[in-house]
């Protein structure tokens, strides 16, 4: 779901000029790993969700544990996917290497 959401983003954005990074940066490759893990949560909530269980601590508890385990906070990760959506090319690699990531585990 989260996939679906980050695409259409990407292409609506019409911005033609490049954002500015912000102060904590991820790199590509540390952005697939978050991502990964951020996909991972959205999974089982979506999976909870959908058997009636309720998952609002589960969301808090699974991106409070991703963010420690990669030493941001939801902000930083949030002021880094704004700068990947304003850069489709580089948000695009992101996605295409989330994806590639999940079809190796499924493997």
């Amino acid at each position: 779901m989260i996939i679906s959401v980050l695409l259409l983003l990407i292409s609506c954005n019409d911005k033609k000029s490049e954002a500015t990074a912000p102060a904590f940066l991820l790199s590509e490759s540390q952005m697939v790993e978050v991502m990964t893990d951020v996909q991972i949560i959205e999974n089982a909530i979506n999976h909870r969700k959908g058997k009636g269980y309720q998952t609002a601590k589960l969301k808090t508890k699974g991106f409070d544990a991703i963010f420690s385990h990669y030493g941001i906070t939801d902000s930083i990760f949030m002021e880094n996917l704004d700068y990947y959506n304003d850069n489709p090319v580089m948000m695009k690699r992101v996605m295409d290497s989330v994806n590639a990531n999940f079809k190796r585990m499924q493997k």
